[in-house]
């Protein structure tokens, strides 16, 4: 099988488990990693700088808020064939553990399968662009990555002059946490306020007080409206999709629900679509973030169109460059870490010849079928890349599983993650640490002691059956 030599970008979850299954596929010489931060980990390293910019990524990639937990509990998280496990090495050894416990799991996870010489840590790249266009179709070019270190000199950190290198292929790992995606409020430019993007939220001390306003209420939205809550007078939740029956009071006694904003105005009031208003000091938009690749060259490699990262085959390969360029990590509302190693090992082993596309026509064929069916059931394309929908909740990674030849997901993983993701909106206020599965923990703690794949799963799809209903 051939071997290809391929530049990673990015030293998150996603590029450290592509490292890793592209060496183990073979390719020599092993992977380049490219990484722009200080260590590997990805969005997941805390940094206490908040961008220059309240609104805009302002050259930081880190998004975390000091008080960030997971929302969902460690056993499903990890790598199959690497348990998220609390051991005597923990930082923070509860079930839904803080940030810093993550980054611990994947530098540990790094050095266990010795991937830190492969990172060239504070390093940047700039550049992906195709470096010839002969050769056996648009995907055999060879790449030519441009990139800027940085290093120490004299006590400071100096960049160095801009470099390139060519490679066979190229992995995409940089993440999509980065390019804040702020929510449109008619009549904002005249409001005399703050606002702020949760991307550059860290603790919230700055509202001490205050009358403020978050916008959205996933995960972020519901971890910042509580923390905020505990220091500012008055905390009010824009929702979306508010639910016709919605009751507007939570558990505290500052903090309510409301539908979205209709406007803002000169005086300082933020008007909801149900009439109320508040007059409020700070506006937080905890509204998502944007998908960007500013290091490709505008050649058509992929567009990215209201959040839809396209053409690509599966969320992964352009199919008329597949497989020399694939991106890692670009579906949410899933089990990310076993997604990301999926995805890896399924472009691994399409590089090395030992997995075999579809033309790049049919693959072609398989994206537009997949945009039609999203406009026939009126979805947007902003939800190209959500897979959280029941139907696609565990369909991607069994396809993906079955592509790689490699065991699909555990039983017992599938219920704790439905039944996690029901109790974050029945139990907003406690689903970290009140739970009723405790018997699928006792089989995850199993699995991971014995290090065995594929147990039986003889009982569980009842038990799955019961989370689903019991939260619905």
């Amino acid at each position: 099988m051939p071997s290809r030599r391929v530049a990673v970008i990015g030293a998150g979850a996603a590029g450290l488990v592509a490292a890793r299954e592209l060496r183990r596929e073979g390719h020599a010489p092993a992977p380049v990693v490219f990484e722009r931060a200080v260590g590997v980990g990805g969005t997941w390293r805390y940094d206490d700088a908040a961008s220059a910019d309240p609104l805009g990524a302002g050259g930081v990639h880190g998004s975390l808020y000091a008080s960030l937990r997971t929302n969902l509990p460690r056993e499903s998280m990890g790598f199959l064939d690497f348990p998220f496990v609390a051991d005597e090495g923990s930082i923070d050894p509860r079930r839904f553990p803080g940030h810093q416990e993550v980054l611990r799991y994947l530098e540990t996870f790094a050095r266990r399968f010795d991937l830190l010489g492969l990172v060239r840590l504070q390093t940047e790249v700039v550049g992906v662009r195709r470096s010839r266009v002969d050769g056996v179709g648009a995907g055999a070019a060879g790449w030519t990555v441009s990139y800027c270190s940085r290093k120490l000199a004299g006590g400071e950190l100096q960049e160095e002059e801009e470099q390139s290198e060519v490679f066979d292929a190229v992995v995409v790992c940089n993440g999509h946490f980065a390019e804040p995606l702020l929510a449109d409020i008619a009549g904002i430019g005249g409001w005399p306020g703050k606002q702020l993007h949760s991307h550059s939220y860290r603790v919230p001390d700055p509202f001490h007080g205050q009358v403020v306003v978050v916008i959205g209420y996933h995960p972020s939205g519901m971890d910042i409206s509580r923390d905020i809550a505990g220091v500012a007078k008055e905390v009010h939740v824009a929702i979306r999709a508010a639910p016709a029956e919605m009751q507007s009071a939570t558990a505290h006694a500052n903090l309510w629900l409301h539908p979205m904003i209709e406007c803002a105005e000169e005086d300082g009031s933020v008007v909801f679509q149900d009439g109320s208003r508040v007059k409020a000091d700070s506006i937080v938009h905890c509204t998502g973030y944007k998908y960007g690749f500013p290091f490709l060259e505008e050649d058509g490699i992929v567009s990215v169109d209201n959040n839809r990262v396209g053409p690509l085959y599966k969320h992964v390969f352009p199919p008329q460059l597949a497989p020399h360029i694939s991106f890692i990590g670009l579906p949410f509302k899933l089990i990310l870490f076993p997604v990301f190693r999926l995805q890896s090992n399924w472009v691994a082993g399409a590089l090395s010849g030992r997995i075999e596309l579809p033309s790049p026509e049919e693959m072609m064929l398989d994206v537009m079928a997949f945009y039609s069916d999203m406009e026939a059931r009126g979805w947007p394309k902003r939800f190209t890349h959500n897979l959280g929908v029941e139907a696609w909740t565990f369909e991607y990674q069994d396809w993906l599983a079955e592509q790689c030849g490699l065991e699909k997901m555990e039983e017992w993983r599938r219920v704790i993650y439905v039944a996690a993701r029901a109790r974050v909106l029945v139990r907003p206020e406690s689903y970290r640490d009140e739970w009723d599965d405790d018997q699928l923990v006792a089989q995850a703690h199993i699995t991971s002691s014995t290090a065995t794949y594929g147990l039986a799963s003889v009982g569980f799809s009842s038990l799955r059956g019961h989370a689903i209903k019991e939260f619905r």
